[in-house]
């Protein structure tokens, strides 16, 4: 299987906090900043590239919730994976 097939990650992060918008803020600039093609959604993020770096930008989020002074944090990640690899625009293609 080839370690560089695009994956799609989806991610949300939950920070536990009174005002989580700022927070989810931070969150989406940390993966905006990992150079990962993403696309921002109501209800979660989602992430194309390989499964390494999907999954160092989620990190990136979820540890930017306490950067930003969450006290705690949930993180939801889902992966969509194949042997020859997805990407959001296959995902999506008959909805657009």
């Amino acid at each position: 299987m080839d370690a560089n097939r695009s994956v799609v990650v989806s991610v949300a992060v939950v920070p536990m906090c009174d005002d989580p918008y700022p927070v989810v803020d931070r969150a989406i600039a940390a993966i905006q900043a990992s150079g990962v093609r993403y696309e921002v959604g109501p209800m979660e993020t989602v992430l194309e590239g390989t499964l390494d770096a999907c999954l160092a930008a989620a990190r990136a989020a979820h540890e930017a919730c306490f950067v930003a002074g969450a006290q705690r944090a949930v993180t939801y990640i889902k992966i969509s994976d194949s042997v020859s690899g997805t990407t959001i625009a296959e995902k999506v293609a008959k909805y657009r």
